[in-house]
């Protein structure tokens, strides 16, 4: 099903577009893998957006596309509107695991970006520390990270990527890796922060009832070749709670994604069992 125009683009030039990007690898052997294949999509100023798909659909080479990190095959990423727009240092990218040096503190963590930005030093611990305080990071600043719990190190890193490129962070699964409790606890807290801020986020989850908590639209990716197979507004209003996704219209909503996702994971085992390219 193709994705339908979404209405924050269609109100202005979005922060961040993708038109028709196209992802091919060629291996060693040399066969040509498609990651991606005709990727749309848009993210207005101070929207937070989430992408969700099955393993292997091509949602990290997304991001790290739209981070700047790499071309695409084919397609256009648009920043402001502006197609040549340099990305790579404008655009904040927070990975999987948080990549905390263990020789820094929690604020020399934080304050890497801006210092490979060249900002001051006076001027990076006071943008730092001011930071620390709104994300209650503030009595772990001298902390190493091993120190760290997972959901201090997670803090920290956002800190990082909020520090460096405060205006657009795209976020691939920070919570992937830590328990259920703290993962609900890090949502809740993302969610306050992201409202604090006045940022712009794209999310990448394979968690659904996280995405629903936390965006204001949800993309679906196909099995590779990702493509887009749904857009979706969700019918939340702020703040939210977790208690909200248990509403008739949510939980529809939950589960054509969910069906969606299944549908894509049970094609592309059947594929692989015959032995076809995605």
């Amino acid at each position: 099903m193709a994705a339908r125009s979404s209405p924050w683009a269609a109100a202005g030039a979005p922060l961040l577009e993708a038109r028709a990007l196209t992802m091919r690898y060629t291996t060693r052997d040399g066969r040509v893998t498609t990651a991606l294949a005709d990727v749309s999509l848009a993210v207005a100023s101070g929207e937070f957006v989430a992408l969700v798909g099955p393993s292997g659909c091509g949602k990290t080479t997304l991001l790290s596309i739209l981070a700047g990190l790499q071309r695409p095959s084919v397609g256009t990423v648009l920043l402001r509107g502006d197609a040549h727009a340099r990305r790579l240092g404008r655009v904040g990218y927070m990975p999987q695991r948080d990549l905390l040096l263990p020789w820094r503190t929690a604020l020399g963590n934080a304050v890497a970006g801006l210092q490979a930005q060249r900002v001051p030093r006076a001027e990076r611990l006071r943008r730092a520390r001011a930071l620390f305080r709104t994300f209650g990071l503030s009595e772990f600043e001298g902390a190493y990270p091993p120190q760290l719990s997972g959901g201090m190190r997670q803090r920290v890193a956002f800190a990082r990527t909020v520090l460096a490129a405060p205006d657009l962070l795209l976020l691939d699964e920070p919570f992937g890796a830590l328990d259920a409790l703290t993962r609900a606890g890090l949502q809740r807290w993302l969610a306050e922060i992201w409202g604090r801020l006045g940022t712009t986020c794209l999310l990448v989850t394979h968690d659904i009832d996280e995405a629903l908590v936390l965006a204001d639209r949800v993309y679906v990716l196909t099995a590779r070749p990702g493509r887009i197979q749904l857009e979706r507004h969700v019918p939340l209003e702020r703040p939210r709670r977790l208690e909200q996704l248990a509403r008739p219209e949510v939980a529809a909503l939950k589960a054509e994604l969910l069906a969606a996702l299944v549908d894509e994971a049970a094609a592309d085992a059947a594929t692989t069992r015959q032995g076809g390219p995605r």
